[in-house]
């Protein structure tokens, strides 16, 4: 599985961290569902609805982060079944940001709205513990 952090940003996050390398952040963030692994470039596995959405998040705290709203798709194009996500700094092109696994892969029927409620999309980093 390639989920994680998109090796070209773990790259220009350690380069402005131990080379004071500038590094322009992603202004936004954006998500779009996956049948599958998204793979290393994040483009595996599309869902049929290529439709990204914006998430916005919390303030960071102990290494997490959280989305402070909800995702949603609505009237999804086809049935199918949605197991990965992965994250991009446009809602069309731009930047592979990452990718994760849905805790649990879920079903759709072409109609339905799709939902990523607020709080429940986390990415997290390894801090050492206190």
């Amino acid at each position: 599985m390639a989920v994680g952090i998109a090796v070209g940003i773990a790259n220009s996050i350690l380069d402005a961290l131990c080379r004071s390398v500038a590094w322009t952040d992603p202004a936004q963030f954006w998500v779009k569902l996956h049948l599958g692994d998204p793979g290393a470039a994040g483009t595996t596995s599309p869902a049929a609805n290529t439709t990204r959405q914006q998430a916005t998040f919390s303030a960071a705290a102990s290494g997490s982060i959280t989305t402070s709203a909800d995702l949603l798709w609505t009237n999804v194009s086809t049935t199918e079944t949605y197991s990965h996500i992965s994250f991009w700094d446009a809602s069309t092109g731009g930047t592979f940001l990452g990718s994760d696994a849905l805790d649990t892969a879920r079903s759709v029927t072409a109609g339905d709205d799709f939902k990523i409620v607020s709080g429940s999309l986390t990415v997290n980093i390894t801090i050492i513990a206190a």
